[in-house]
């Protein structure tokens, strides 16, 4: 008995493992922050980094994609944070094809590389000098529901009388309080 308690408590931890790859989730050692980089980008050519945040910008060309990203702080896990500051800009190089109806303005995104020079662009009329990395490794996290950002409300106030907790999972057709 215990044996099988242990190969089902195995198998239960062994679902919720992750499928984030391994470079996205542990941090380069020394890995400059965006803003740093931006300022001397000739200092940090070749160094290693791993950064994300939400895509502002997907531009397919011949041989290659670059992806305008807002950086965002991450997790330790590399998932960037939902919040309203940044730390700045910058393109990831992706080499071949990136579908932009995938890679969508607004999808969070982290990516690790090494940082190979920047860019001037213009983001809307200011000219804005963007660190370019070269990706290695990427990850492009799922969306979240509304449903998993929000827990579940339960009204107090509701008559417990027509109440059903099963109600989803119900058989087909069979409705109890309208007999």
């Amino acid at each position: 008995m215990k044996r099988l308690l242990l190969l089902a408590a195995v198998l239960t931890l062994g679902a919720c493992a992750t499928q984030v790859p391994e470079r996205i989730q542990t941090a380069p050692a020394g890995n400059p922050p965006v803003a740093e980089v931006r300022s001397n980008p000739e200092r940090f050519e070749g160094s290693r980094v791993r950064w994300g945040g939400t895509i502002a910008n997907v531009q397919n060309r011949a041989d290659e994609t670059l992806i305008q990203i807002v950086a965002r702080d991450l997790t330790d896990a590399g998932k960037p944070k939902e919040e309203d500051r940044s730390s700045g800009r910058f393109i990831a190089r992706i080499d071949g094809f990136v579908d932009p109806a995938v890679y969508t303005q607004g999808r969070r995104l982290t990516v690790t590389g090494e940082i190979v020079g920047s860019r001037v662009e213009p983001v809307g009329e200011y000219e804005y000098r963007f660190p370019v990395v070269e990706v290695e490794a990427s990850y492009l996290w799922p969306r979240e529901t509304e449903s998993v950002r929000r827990p579940y409300y339960y009204d107090p106030f509701w008559d417990p009388f027509w109440y059903d907790p099963w109600y989803p999972y119900r058989p087909f057709g069979y409705r109890p309080y309208y007999w």
